[in-house]
């Protein structure tokens, strides 16, 4: 089986699907691989790593799409730059897809007969641990946004005892205990900042208490996580309840960093602009939801501002800003789903098996993703 590896086309993106040693790993098991010219680059992985590694390095996007029996990529496709028309007929494609928000692109790879597997899909279960890229993301995000918060705000983060006199630790507030907002709070924990955090999800409190964070706890009657243990969306009521809790703990904050997202809609709005207004001048917000639509109303995706004296950063691209090892960690867990869909280099579609049945999109000119299908049955019969 060919595994193609092309350049990301989206502006920002350093990252690539597969580095050398992914290579090798992938050699080792009887797969072929073929990668443009230049795709590692900006993360630090040259074309000659690529071809001592068992690669064969080709000029062009366009020979690796004709000649692979299955693309990998970080960013999936897209209609509008042509990459989703560029894939071969019959093919395979791995990456992140999010469906639900992608209609057209869907459309054109179910018109292609492509078999496209969506990496942010992998089922939160033991056996598919290796292969979670969401998590693997989510842990560079988490860290990167604690050193985000730190750079903007004006003070220090720990305590010092200098001859001027004590200076006070930040106050740090994590909305959302996931995987990126455990890796928030481990992260500005070290860089010694007084942390706490909130999360519907009763059951990630331990975790929290673990990191040395304090745990704000809400009781809801609501059941709070799905069978996948993300969070679910709150009823009314129970979201007037959140909202009123975390507006009690922004004065007294330095820092706010947002985590908050629900699969397959736009992120839960956790701030609101009277809330900003409780801050004191010179705190900082940082908003890892800013690509779902923010969890702060003040949020503009991509970009950093001021709104009633509080830094909102609103960041998208955080994890090209770790290049390498966000390459390193998301090529682990490419070689780990290839594993189970083409052992011993060969495809082997078992939709008995939850990890390949849990992240199909489209097959043989279908969506077998129920969820999207219904969506978009429902946007057209609304047409």
């Amino acid at each position: 089986m060919k595994i193609g590896v092309v350049a990301e086309t989206v502006e920002g993106e350093r990252r690539v699907a597969l580095t050398p040693e992914g290579v090798k790993s992938l050699k080792a098991k009887s797969f072929e691989i073929i990668v443009q010219s230049g795709a590692g680059e900006k993360a630090g992985f040259l074309d000659p790593q690529y071809t001592d590694a068992g690669a064969q390095v080709v000029p062009t996007a366009k020979a690796v799409y004709e000649a692979a029996d299955l693309v990998a990529m970080l960013n999936g496709p897209s209609d509008s730059q042509g990459d989703a028309q560029a894939l071969k007929q019959g093919s395979s494609l791995l990456a992140f897809l999010y469906p639900g928000s992608n209609p057209k692109t869907v459309a054109t790879l179910a018109s292609k007969n492509v078999s496209a597997f969506a990496m942010e899909l992998v089922p939160r279960i033991t056996r598919a641990q290796s292969m979670d890229a969401l998590s693997s993301m989510g842990t560079i995000a988490g860290y990167k946004a604690a050193l985000l918060a730190a750079d903007k705000l004006p003070k220090f983060f720990p305590m010092f005892m200098t001859a001027a006199g004590t200076i006070s630790a930040a106050r740090v507030l994590i909305l959302g205990a996931g995987v990126a907002g455990l890796q928030a709070i481990s992260t500005c924990r070290r860089l010694g900042a007084v942390v706490e955090a909130f999360d519907v999800r009763p059951a990630v409190k331990e975790q929290v208490e673990s990191l040395g964070a304090k745990f704000v706890e809400l009781k809801l009657e609501d059941d709070t996580e799905d069978s996948g243990g993300y969070a679910k969306e709150l009823s009314k009521d129970s979201h007037a309840k959140e909202l009123e809790l975390i507006g009690s703990r922004m004065a007294k904050c330095d820092v706010v960093i947002t985590t908050a997202l629900i699969p397959g809609k736009p992120a839960p709005v956790l701030i609101t602009k009277e809330m900003v207004k409780l801050m004191h001048p010179g705190a900082v917000i940082v908003d890892l939801a800013a690509s779902n639509g923010g969890n702060c109303e003040g949020t503009v995706a991509g970009k950093n501002v001021v709104v009633d004296h509080v830094t909102i950063c609103g960041p998208t691209n955080l994890l090209s800003e770790v290049a390498f090892d966000a390459s390193k960690m998301y090529s682990k867990n490419v070689c780990e789903f290839l594993g189970v869909l083409a052992p011993e280099g060969a495809m082997k579609l078992d939709l008995e098996d939850q990890i390949l049945r849990d992240t199909l999109v489209t097959h043989e000119g279908k969506i077998t993703h129920e969820p999207t299908r219904l969506k978009m049955e429902k946007e057209v019969a609304a047409k």
